[in-house]
Parts: structure tokens; sequence; C-alpha cells
């Protein structure tokens, strides 16, 4: 039996592949459905109002950016509840059976059937999307920089995070450097150098869409109570527009 019915929608969410931009936008986290089998993982409809479920704003902003971009855009519909698309499938953490001290039924003691299924459903075809993307820019011979858009909440563990935007990165990006260069000369602007989370070997989407094809790279955080609403959205995109622009230009 299927997870996800027939009547239900697809986990990716695909928007101007072709297109000739020299980036190609990323939301692991940008939908917070759940198929109907799981019965909202036991959880409440608000429960899904939460940091814990999506990346609060980061889907709309990604798509105002890429389309004033001409770029593509690939995001997934499901909550991260059910997989996170970016943590390598088979690790505990891609199907929490707690986050931010909620716990989570429907993940509590999954078999690994149950597992498989979600990775093979949601996971895969997610990630094969992005593949797909990324071999077809690689042989029309058009130069590719990945951006992959998250969210984080402004307080967590009973500590205020402070920054407005934070660069996630490894020393092997030059376009992640340019970023954070430009947003830190920003007066006013407080922005986190691997804050609020550093880059390590959970972050799957940029190793193995961006490092393991030697593309360069951004893996940019907003803090959501700034693009919480429309207006918010817009002036993060607008912002962003421009910043991600004069950085590429660099």
């Amino acid at each position: 039996m299927s997870l996800i019915a027939e009547n239900e929608s697809h986990p990716v969410v695909a928007e101007r592949l072709g297109a000739g931009g020299p980036f190609l936008f990323i939301c692991d986290h940008a939908g917070r459905d759940t198929p109907q089998s799981l019965n909202r993982l036991g959880l409440s409809d608000a429960a899904f109002d939460l940091h814990i479920a999506w990346d609060i704003g980061a889907g709309e902003v990604t798509r105002r950016l890429a389309a004033s971009l001409d770029a593509p855009l690939i995001a997934q519909r499901y909550s991260r509840l059910v997989i996170d698309c970016n943590r390598a499938p088979g690790r505990a953490d891609s199907i929490p059976e707690v986050s931010d001290g909620i716990r989570i039924p429907g993940n509590a003691g999954l078999s690994r059937q149950a597992r498989d299924a979600r990775e093979r459903e949601i996971h895969a075809p997610y990630h094969a999307a992005i593949a797909h993307e990324l071999d077809a820019r690689a042989r029309r011979g058009r130069p590719t920089v990945l951006v992959f858009m998250h969210s984080f909440t402004p307080r967590m563990n009973d500590q205020d995070r402070p920054w407005a935007y934070g660069v996630l990165r490894d020393q092997g990006s030059d376009f992640s450097r340019a970023v954070l260069a430009r947003l830190s000369a920003v007066p006013g602007l407080v922005v986190g150098d691997n804050q609020p989370y550093a880059m390590d070997e959970t972050d799957y989407s940029a190793r193995i869409h961006a490092r393991d094809r030697g593309l360069d790279y951004l893996e940019l955080e907003m803090r959501q109570d700034l693009i919480g609403d429309p207006a918010g959205q817009r002036r993060a995109a607008d912002f962003l527009r421009t910043q991600l622009t004069a950085a590429l230009a660099s």
C-alpha cells in the first residue's frame, strides 16, 4: 500500500525548470502537508503552524526570489516531521520522535517498512528532481550556483537568536563568503557566520547536490519573525535579490 494516495499531491514542487538564470533555488522544508494515511502524525493541526513542522516563510521568500531572478525552484511539499529531506536517509533524526520538546506520536517506534515508504515516496523523488535539473543544466553547459533556503525560530532552548540572516558554509564556497561579506556590511543588520547552525555532515542537500558535484552554493537561514507575513516576505526577497546578484558579480 502506498503512503501517498493517488488523489494527493506529489511531494515535489518544481517551478521554471530549464530557466536560464545562474541560480537553482532549493527549499527542503517549504511545506507542511502530511499524507492522509499518517493521520497528521497524531498531532493537532496547530502543531503544523509551528517551526517544528516547516521553515516558516521560507517557501514564499524562495518563490519570489527565484521568480525575480529567472531561476528554477525545487521545494518539498510535505512536512519535515514526515521526513526531513535535509538529512541522509536512514539517519534517526530524519524522522524525529521528538522535536523541540514536542513528542511526535506518529513517528514513534516505526518499522523499517514504514521508514522505507517515507524515504521511497517523499525523500527519493525530491532529491531525484534536484539531480535531474542539475544534470540537464550540465548538459546545456549552464553554470549553476545552488541556493538552499531555510528559516529559523527567533528563540530556542530558552536562548534568543539575534541574527536576521545566517550563512551556513564550509571553507570551499566562494559564493557563501561573498554573500556573508555583503550582508555583514549592511549597517545595523545582525548576520551569523555558521549561526544559528554550523554546516556539518547533517546537511545532506548541500553535500550531495553542491559539494559532491563541485558546484558553488549558499545555504541561507532567515529569522522567521522577519518573514512570517507577506510584507516581510516581499521585503526579504527584494533585499536578497540585490545581495545575491551583487555577490555573484563580485
